[in-house]
């Protein structure tokens, strides 16, 4: 894919993690996709490794796309400083605006609101309503006991082993963009029932 002008949706979180190990790979995610000439797509805060995106890619030069419900921006934690900012009613809203203005996903550690958004567009792509490219960017091995849990309901035949496919991992923004340059759409619907 060429990132140029293309929306990659980056779900991450409003928290900045212990340290500054999560601020520095959400910097450098946003840094990246912004000097391939990416769109950053993402929940419109300006508060932690969401912000942390959102204003390296700014100052990298990027665009910058971001969807926020009503609710929190009136808790002032919209970013003033956007391409772009939508002001949506629910979360459903946000998601599926978000889904629509990207051609691939990126997730980097995050809580509750961050496992929600990856596996909703996961269960799309096992679904077959979307082939995008979703990458997994695994900081410090952060996701390795959700990818542990993946490999259980495999062992457990709940996942047909294919199914470890539909996500991409990478421990870093450079395999991010490697990724999603990489990647090619599969000509036929993949999931679960085609």
């Amino acid at each position: 894919m060429n990132l140029k002008g293309q929306g990659i949706a980056v779900f991450c979180g409003s928290s900045s993690g212990k340290g500054d190990t999560y601020l520095g790979a959400a910097r450098a995610l946003g840094t990246a996709l912004a000097e391939r000439g990416a769109i950053v797509v993402y929940g419109g805060a300006s508060v932690g490794t969401m912000g942390a995106v959102a204003d390296a890619a700014l100052a990298a030069g990027g665009s910058v796309v971001g969807v926020i419900p009503d609710r929190l921006a009136k808790k002032e934690l919209a970013h003033t400083s956007l391409t772009e900012i939508h002001v949506v009613e629910t979360m459903h809203e946000r998601k599926a605006l978000m889904s629509e203005r990207a051609a691939g996903y990126a997730v980097l550690p995050g809580g509750y609101g961050t496992y929600e958004e990856l596996f909703e567009v996961v269960t799309w792509k096992q679904l077959g309503i979307h082939g995008k490219p979703i990458v997994i960017v695994n900081v410090g091995g952060f996701f390795d006991p959700m990818l542990a849990q993946i490999e259980r309901a495999i062992d457990e035949g709940f996942m047909r082993p294919e199914m470890r496919d539909y996500v991409i991992v990478t421990p870093d923004a450079a395999g991010v963009v490697a990724e999603l340059e990489a990647y090619t759409a599969p000509e036929a619907p993949m999931g679960k029932w085609f």
